[in-house]
């Protein structure tokens, strides 16, 4: 994928307030992706906000207090206004402005917009309340609520003309995402069990006896949290380091961004790896000074450099 578009579309007046009404829901709901957004040319930026915007609507459904079949009926409603953006049927005039946001968003970038309909199966698994025996099941799941948004944000970044093994540069997104949503998935394990769902797989779970859940502060009776935590962080290490082969693929602000946004959940993962439990006690975070150092070196280059070592390296 090489960049295609070199300046977005005219916006009309109404187009705007479309796009500040997705920037606003970004900055109020999703402060991690808001602060990697924020290195990206305006064009990208408004892309990537109504992306999320139309994101969270579906997340929203998922994790609402609807009865299950309210749930189905709203993200079949969702999809249906996703054929609507896609076949290029909403007017700037149009009363949804997360519609009228993302309809102009991909006229002006590539963004294959198939995603979003991954995206709706992945939380339709979630209003389903499926659960997960192994690994090979979880990423299924997970590629859809997360793998996805990593390719449609590749649609909006592009990668650079020229760049070596772009045809990959999907697979790369894809497995970034993965490497996110799995340290999602660590920091909010209690936080989901109190809302009835469990996402690590069960073999996981019971080869470290944690299969009783985590209903406390504290781990199961007997069980070997920790060595479960420090496995599936080893996995997420695993993942981002492949998922970083993106990086030099990039533009310099692209990959800023993308930098900034990943080594955020890798520094949460650090967190985490030091102290297991703390998952258990509330919501690991980072403080907004240790977020600007992330977007620094995001910004210097420094983590795509360090990726196109790495590659390097194993081809060696």
């Amino acid at each position: 994928m090489i960049r295609t578009v070199e300046s977005e579309p005219h916006a009309s007046p109404p187009v705007l307030a479309a796009y500040s009404y997705c920037e606003a829901v970004t900055g109020r709901q999703a402060r991690n992706f808001a602060y990697g957004i924020r290195l990206l040319p305006t064009p990208q930026r408004r892309a990537m906000s109504a992306l999320y915007a139309f994101s969270r609507r579906v997340d929203d459904i998922g994790d609402g207090a609807l009865d299950d079949d309210v749930k189905v009926a709203r993200l079949e409603e969702t999809r249906a206004l996703l054929t609507r953006i896609r076949e290029d049927e909403v007017a700037d005039d149009d009363t949804d402005p997360v519609a009228v946001a993302l309809s102009h968003a991909a006229g002006a970038f590539p963004i294959p917009l198939g995603g979003l309909d991954e995206l709706i199966d992945g939380v339709l698994m979630d209003v389903r309340g499926e659960t997960y025996e192994t690994w090979d099941d979880l990423k299924v799941y997970c590629r859809c609520v997360a793998g996805a948004i990593g390719r449609l944000s590749l649609g909006v970044f592009g990668t650079e003309p020229g760049a070596r093994g772009a045809d990959r540069a999907p697979e790369y997104a894809d497995t970034l995402g993965l490497a996110l949503q799995l340290t999602n998935i660590l920091r909010d394990v209690r936080e989901d069990a109190e809302g009835g769902r469990t996402y690590l797989p069960a073999d996981d779970l019971a080869k470290f006896g944690c299969s009783a859940g985590f209903s406390g502060r504290r781990p199961p009776e007997g069980s070997d949290f920790a060595g479960l935590v420090h496995f599936e962080v080893r996995r997420a290490r695993a993942l981002f380091a492949e998922g970083y082969r993106l990086l030099p693929m990039l533009d310099r602000r692209s990959g800023a961004c993308v930098a900034a946004m990943a080594g955020i959940y890798r520094r949460l993962l650090d967190r985490i790896e030091r102290d297991p439990e703390a998952v258990l006690r509330g919501r690991v975070s980072l403080p907004g000074r240790e977020k600007a150092y992330v977007a620094v070196r995001g910004l210097s280059g420094l983590d795509a450099r360090h990726a196109t070592r790495r590659t390097v390296r194993r081809r060696v």
